[in-house]
């Protein structure tokens, strides 16, 4: 069993396979006690007055952003958001240099989204506060993996024994990878399902089912998780339009009929409705999307206090 008031053992946060599951099975105690704190009429407690959170955001955010904003608030950190294009970073000034700029403020923690690969690890290496990946490029998005481990978790109490599929562009999807990692180590049997072209390369490798063929890799599954196509990162020529796409691969009402009873449906977001997912499907009762939401929150409130308040537990 883990030791809730033990030390917390790391300084960053890069991706889910540096945590053991004990790290994780901490972090969702910690979410689900914060839960509580979400649902009260006043949502704050005192627990990290006088800690300093950037979020330094390069790449557009909603959901992540937002939730760790509210996250360091309902926490009583004070929060303060910087993006690339209110940044230096526009003018040509290096990350290392942007970073080095922002330790100099003395925050305690940064959370980073940026489009290159490996860039939280960049700042990990080189400052002294503690880094959060948000998402870096193709590479990892551990929390978004927690969160959605959490919510199914909260839904069935645990994922041995259970199948989740996770359908759509996967080539390009920092969320599969981080998710791949995590779900198959906590039980679950995971199942890959996208055109060829929208698959990694070395996918072999990976401790997944693999499925060109969306009837049949829903089929029996627990869970589906929907995936957008990222367009922005893909090169011309993997799909042949949004059209064809939607009538192969949007998933609708009539595939789950094959899932197991009671199947649940998730999206990381931004949905495009009707393109990835049938909007009737988005808004049914299977749909955890905004369960995932509110985990969000939860979980990322768990992740500034473990990392926040590493060095005074460790006193």
């Amino acid at each position: 069993m883990s030791n809730e008031n033990a030390p917390w053992p790391h300084k960053d946060l890069l991706d889910t396979d540096q945590l053991s599951l004990d790290d994780v099975r901490r972090i969702f105690a910690a979410a689900t006690s914060f839960q509580e704190v979400n649902q009260r009429p006043v949502k704050k407690v005192p627990t990290l007055r006088g800690k300093s959170v950037v979020l330094f955001f390069a790449e557009p955010s909603t959901r992540t952003k937002t939730s760790f904003d509210m996250a360091g608030k309902r926490l009583s950190a004070d929060t303060f958001s910087l993006a690339s294009s209110s940044s230096s970073l526009t003018k040509g000034e290096s990350l290392k240099d942007t970073a080095l700029t922002l330790q100099a403020m003395n925050p305690d923690a940064i959370v980073i989204r940026h489009r290159a690969s490996g860039a939280a690890a960049f700042l990990a290496q080189r400052l002294e506060c503690s880094i959060i990946n948000a998402g870096d490029g193709w590479h990892a998005h551990p929390t978004q993996a927690l969160l959605d481990a959490f919510t199914l978790t909260q839904e069935w109490g645990g994922l041995a024994g259970k199948t989740v599929c996770i359908l759509g562009d996967i080539a390009h999807s920092r969320v599969a990878r981080s998710n791949v990692d995590l779900l198959t180590r906590l039980g679950a049997t995971v199942r890959l399902c996208a055109p060829r072209t929208l698959l990694p390369h070395r996918i072999e490798s990976w401790p997944v089912e693999i499925f060109g063929d969306l009837s049949r890799a829903v089929d029996g599954a627990h869970a589906v998780m929907c995936l957008r196509l990222q367009l922005e990162r893909m090169q011309a020529g993997l799909i042949p339009d949004l059209r064809e796409y939607a009538r192969c691969w949007c998933l609708g009402p009539r595939h789950l009929e094959r899932a197991a009873p009671d199947v649940r449906v998730l999206h990381p977001g931004p949905m495009n409705r009707g393109v990835e997912i049938d909007s009737a499907l988005a808004d049914s009762l299977s749909s955890l999307v905004l369960d995932q939401v509110a985990s969000g929150v939860a979980v990322r409130m768990a992740l500034l206090f473990l990392y926040l308040t590493r060095k005074e537990a460790a006193q």
